[in-house]
């Protein structure tokens, strides 16, 4: 097979132009098929705007071909097929038991599944249909149920969110592809194999993860909804079972700072002083298992400080808070694509930017939503929290994007692994405050924003907002350093895209779950220090969005796979 790259076409052309294109660069008059392995848009000159083409094609006597094409860009096509390392030997007594039905989770226990591994998911949250409802409901009646939201359910957060799937991890194995093809299997368009910027939108996305939920399921896996981890069942050396066996705090305090500072950290996390035995799910009922992957997002806290009183190694890591910011579509359209975007039927416009303020922080855009909303993602009682949403089509009024600025463990509060969860944890009851203390998300125009006054009324643009909101200073719910940035980024941001800085652009906040603000340490074998815990995905502090979330569960599915033997097929 052939691939050729960097083919360029006018942004109209039919798909008898590609083929043509395709024939003009081999030189060739001899039939081919061919298959799109790459397409982006090129929209650096707004009067010329091309898209960009990468393809496999198939023809007779490949060698000759390439040679008389003569190019750099034609060349024989690598390509990587994805495949499950060679299994292991242990006997697993017990079902490995995942918690999370994220996208970490949910890959873990779907490829274990088609393994023989019989997986059982723990979801603390609903399915997704009956999660659906619950969302919105609360978005209307500003009643959250702390277990069922935004970010608790199937399908985790990402379900609620633009169904992003590029990622900037390089995976020479195939893994990327191979959750890409998985989505497509279940559901997805095909056009997520090669578009430069692949999303699937959140409609979508709900019955994907769905079927990807039946199909486990079918394999041999179970899974379990409204089941929640509240606590985990420890031996010593897997020989005496006890619930409140651990190491004296100052031992363990001493453990973890050496594991921190230590440039052995894997030696350190190697010496396991226990092992799983089982969890506990609810409160009331404990599953006794040898394997536990914690595939949890990046919000479950309260599972966070379980783990951590439980003596599992955890380290607070950097992140990123600010707001959400509104601008009509056809504003961003136009500024991407020049004023006729219209006649060419364009994918609707996203950008990225990035901004370094006096202050030395970097504020930057984060999860851009074309055409898309805002959503109230709030978990717990008395604080606020909000995300951005896309459907497939990206064809509501506004685009959005969060705009954060970067915070390090330094800016926390206290020196606790879990520092970085009450450091956001007091912006989002400061902006429940500043929302009038009912639910409400807080809302401001920039140009009161910069004034630092509540705004009285809207402009121009109305917000696109999943929820109930109310006006606010949203500078009481940021750190100063955040608010500065952040009005400085906007006249920068001004200069790329005309129009950004205008006064009525929507705020609307805040943002604090960019990422996980702790990471659970695992050593090369993805154990923690507690023998059979398998930290996972973006929670645990390894990912940082659907695909990465993905590639980490199928990693870590790898892990297990490798060292347990499969059960035996059950007899029918």
């Amino acid at each position: 097979m052939i691939q050729i790259s960097q083919m360029k076409l006018p942004v109209k052309h039919t798909e008898e132009e590609l083929k043509k294109a395709i024939a003009k660069v081999l030189k060739s008059k001899e039939d081919f098929s061919y298959q799109i392995v790459k397409k982006s848009l090129d929209a650096r000159k707004k009067e010329d705007l091309k898209y960009i083409y990468s393809v496999h094609v198939q023809i007779k006597e490949e060698a000759k071909v390439i040679k008389q094409a003569k190019s750099k860009n034609v060349e024989l096509a690598k390509e990587t097929r994805y495949e499950f390392p060679q299994k292991g030997n242990v006997v697993m007594n017990y079902r490995p038991v995942i918690v999370g039905a994220g996208p970490a989770g949910l890959f873990c226990g779907l490829m274990l599944a088609k393994e023989g591994y019989r997986p059982i998911v723990l979801e603390r949250g609903e399915s997704v249909d009956e999660r659906v409802k619950t969302i919105e409901a609360y978005w209307e009646t500003k009643q959250l149920n702390t277990e069922s939201n935004v970010q608790f359910g199937e399908g985790g957060a990402g379900t609620f969110s633009d169904g992003k799937l590029n990622t900037g991890v390089k995976d020479k194995w195939g893994r990327n592809k191979e959750v890409l093809k998985t989505f497509v299997k279940y559901g997805a368009p095909e056009e997520i194999l090669y578009w430069n910027k692949p999303h699937i939108g959140t409609d979508l996305l709900r019955d994907v993860v769905k079927n990807m939920r039946k199909d486990m399921i079918a394999l041999g896996g179970e899974v379990r909804f409204s089941s929640k981890v509240t606590d985990i069942c420890l031996e010593e050396d897997k020989k005496e079972m006890t619930t409140q066996k651990k190491m004296p705090l100052e031992q363990f305090l001493e453990l973890q700072k050496e594991m921190e500072e230590s440039e052995a950290k894997q030696a350190v996390l190697e010496k396991k002083q226990h092992h799983i035995k089982a969890v506990c799910m609810n409160g009331t009922e404990w599953l006794p298992c040898e394997v536990l992957v914690i595939a949890i997002g990046h919000s479950a806290r309260d599972t966070f400080s379980m783990l951590y009183e439980k003596q599992l190694f955890m380290t607070k890591k950097s992140f990123a808070i600010g707001l959400r910011v509104e601008h009509p579509r056809d504003m961003i359209n136009c500024s991407q694509y020049g004023k006729d975007y219209d006649e060419y039927c364009l994918p609707t416009a996203d950008y990225k930017l990035v901004h370094h303020a006096n202050n030395g922080r970097s504020v930057y855009s984060f999860c851009m939503c074309p055409g898309g909303f805002v959503v109230n993602s709030s978990s717990e009682e008395g604080r606020i929290v909000v995300n951005g949403m896309s459907n497939y089509k990206r064809d509501a009024k506004n685009s959005n994007t969060a705009i954060v600025v970067n915070v390090t463990p330094e800016d926390f509060f206290e020196d606790s692994p879990l520092s970085g969860v009450e450091f956001q944890r007091k912006w989002e009851s400061l902006a429940y405050e500043v929302g009038g203390n009912d639910g409400s998300v807080p809302i401001q125009l920039f140009g009161d924003f910069e004034k630092n006054q509540v705004s009285t009324k809207l402009g121009e643009i109305e917000p696109s907002l999943q929820g109930q909101y109310s006006f606010g200073n949203l500078r009481e719910c940021l750190p100063t350093y955040v608010s500065e940035a952040i009005c400085e980024g906007m006249y920068a941001f001004d200069k790329k895209i005309r129009g950004y800085g205008r006064s009525d652009t929507i705020f609307t906040g805040v943002e604090t779950r960019t990422s996980s603000p702790i990471r659970m340490e695992r050593d090369k074998q993805f154990i923690s220090n507690i023998g059979g815990i398998y930290p996972c995905g973006e929670g645990a502090g390894y990912a940082g969005g659907i695909t990465s979330a993905a590639i980490d569960g199928i990693k870590v599915a790898e892990a297990i796979g490798s060292y347990y033997k499969p059960f035996e097929k059950e007899e029918k």
